[in-house]
């Protein structure tokens, strides 16, 4: 069963913002990156996930439920960390953590229990008694994290959660959410901008834009070997590009660095090369194949007419 199902899944807003547009698609389990720049539709896509907005068109399922209908039963089965900040300032991190926990059904000392235990894992257990006001910004995603996990749901959906953190911030965010998914057995929707970040932790991914779907795919497929060859050389890449291309094989140079398509033949192509380097005395430094890359997927997108969030 898909972890999330949408079928002609629309959303618009006033009749004139379109933030998704026919979306079907089936999200499974595992870490899954929903990637796209800002306003591709991802964060409507997570609130309607959640419930909290009803789509204009289509349908969506999560664990199989309907978020409208069945709201009470998917939130419970969900953890959800918001982009933006929300968190109480006036109180102590392990009590607001435990108040979620009651929220979400755990009786008192179970919750006080959990909160003590999640507080731990994401790394706030030696500074739980301090007021969140006071915590940095990195500490604050913690706690939102903390406070998504406390009640063990099946799914969590995290929005931009790296979102104002530094780079050793980022690593350390993007390090515990892959544990939390690897480790916990919990399966983690990641929404970002981020391309780099997803790539590192996700072993699927879904790209929209513009609120249609781009792909969604394995990480490995998205980011398998294409038919081009990198070839890098210290100098004489000028002649080394007229040398390959004397033996027929199609090639672009961009300063020191050749790109090379290979044909039916790759072994011929490879021996060219092998042979032009050595017949021209050169220093190779660079010969590998290129793989695809996620950005390549937003690249060359034409403008849309209509708006969309």
């Amino acid at each position: 069963m898909p972890l999330i199902e949408t079928t002609a899944l629309g959303m618009r807003y006033d009749d004139k913002v379109t933030a998704l547009a026919d979306l079907t698609l089936d999200i499974e389990a595992g870490v899954v990156g929903l990637v796209g720049v800002n306003g591709a539709g991802k964060t409507t896509l997570i609130k309607l996930a959640l419930g909290l907005l009803t789509p204009t068109s289509g349908r969506i399922r999560v664990l199989g439920l309907d978020p409208i209908a069945d709201g009470e039963q998917v939130r419970a089965k969900l953890g959800y960390m918001p982009e933006h900040d929300c968190l109480p300032p006036d109180m102590v991190a392990a009590e607001f953590v435990t108040h979620m926990a009651r929220v979400s059904g755990l009786p008192a000392a179970a919750a006080r229990e959990r909160a003590s235990e999640t507080l731990r894992h994401v790394g706030l257990y030696e500074e739980r008694y301090r007021r969140i006001g006071g915590y940095s910004t990195g500490m604050k995603q913690r706690v939102k994290l903390a406070q998504a996990l406390v009640h063990d749901p099946e799914l969590l959906l995290l929005d931009e959660p790296t979102n104002g953190l530094d780079p050793a911030g980022r690593r350390a965010m993007l390090d515990l959410v892959h544990r939390i998914g690897t480790e916990f057995g919990i399966s983690v929707v990641v929404c970002s901008h981020l391309l780099g970040e997803i790539e590192r932790i996700c072993t699927s991914l879904v790209a929209i834009d513009a609120g249609t779907l781009l792909r969604s795919a394995t990480l490995s497929s998205m980011t398998e070997h294409n038919d081009l060859l990198v070839v890098e050389v210290d100098e004489g890449a000028e002649r080394l590009a007229t040398a390959l291309a004397t033996g027929g094989v199609d090639v672009r140079r961009d300063n020191r660095v050749l790109t090379v398509r290979l044909g039916e033949d790759d072994g011929a192509v490879y021996d060219l090369i092998r042979d032009a380097v050595a017949d021209l005395d050169l220093s190779l430094h660079r010969l590998e194949r290129q793989r695809h890359q996620v950005a390549d997927l937003f690249r060359d997108r034409p403008a849309e007419e209509v708006s969309h969030v």
